[in-house]
């Protein structure tokens, strides 16, 4: 479990651990046609579990994507902010490798608290069968 004391407020910095990202709309496409997901509140996690021959790599990658939906700018921002905090907090040490992730944030997320992310997240890795 990790320990929330320290992500008490939004001005939470994180440990960068350097997980690698997705960044091509292609690979995206790759963890949705997957059809793994799971709902909370505060994000949607998307999972697909990759070989080592696709990336070259045995480590996890993470995307993240916030629709126009959620609203301006500024907003789609700092929910993207959030969740890539989020995520270096909990998925550099909880993560099994071998997956790709995207984390999906949603109108909820602006207003949720930074200890609800990190427990959605954590949860989501959980029930998606990602989380050591």
């Amino acid at each position: 479990m990790i320990d929330l004391s320290l992500a008490m407020t939004d001005r939470v910095t994180p440990i960068p651990v350097g997980i690698p990202r997705l960044k091509k709309r292609p690979e995206f496409l790759k963890v949705a046609a997957t059809r793994k997901k799971w709902v909370a509140a505060g994000l949607i996690l998307q999972v697909r579990r990759h070989r080592d021959s696709e990336s070259g790599l045995a480590t996890s990658r993470v995307g993240f994507t916030v629709s126009r939906k959620v609203g301006n700018a500024v907003r789609r921002n700092r929910v993207r902010r959030r969740l890539r905090a989020a995520a270096d907090l909990i998925m550099g040490e909880h993560v099994s490798s071998g997956h790709d992730f995207v984390i999906i944030g949603r109108q909820g997320t602006i207003k949720r608290s930074f200890p609800d992310i990190l427990s959605d997240l954590e949860t989501a890795l959980k029930k998606m069968g990602a989380y050591r």
